[in-house]
């Protein structure tokens, strides 16, 4: 069993040079660098991290519950490796290029003014969530839950919608294109 930690503020550390080996809750991360830090089996819970690096990370079993991310560097994590259990995170402003959320049930995220370019949302859950002002330009929804899920200020999305569920779902019109491109249509 980890430590806990609780109501504390760390800034400006380097977690992939001093190894993390206790579980927070309510605690604030500010400028601090996780970049291919092993987080394995770690606990964040209510956390927030501002202006953070968290690429190539390792979060095998890791616990994200009711976690905020804003202006964080997220390259190439693999979501779908954390603990399901509570799974919870609201990004806003973050870069998550090369992600993955393979089967993550995201219906209680958030995204917000994110970059997704080239996320793998395959058979993922995201019914319900906004993808507010998010650039999806390259990534892939396949056999993916987009139910409700509202797009309609999202940009550069493309998703076939006989291999995903988009009932109810929200699109703009200037997004149109990207769901008719599998039909290899013209639109003028």
């Amino acid at each position: 069993m980890n430590e806990l930690l609780t109501d504390q503020v760390f800034e400006n550390h380097n977690f992939a040079e001093n190894p993390l080996v206790a579980d927070f809750e309510d605690c604030v991360f500010k400028s601090c660098v996780f970049a291919k830090a092993n987080l394995s089996k770690l606990t964040f819970t209510n956390c927030t991290f501002e202006n953070c690096d968290f690429s190539s990370a390792k979060l095998v079993q890791t616990a994200f519950q009711e976690c905020d991310f804003s202006a964080c560097k997220m390259l190439g994590v693999a979501f779908e490796t954390c603990n399901t259990f509570l799974f919870q995170i609201f990004c806003s402003s973050c870069t998550l290029d090369f992600s993955s959320f393979y089967q993550v049930d995201l219906s209680s995220s958030q995204f917000s003014q994110c970059q997704l370019k080239e996320a793998d949302f395959t058979e993922a859950n995201l019914s319900g969530i906004f993808l507010d002002e998010c650039n999806l330009a390259g990534a892939t929804f396949d056999q993916t839950n987009l139910e409700k899920t509202d797009f309609s200020s999202a940009v550069n999305y493309e998703l076939n919608p006989d291999e995903n569920k988009i009932r109810g779902a929200i699109f703009s019109k200037e997004g149109l294109a990207g769901l008719l491109r599998s039909y290899n249509i013209k639109i003028v």
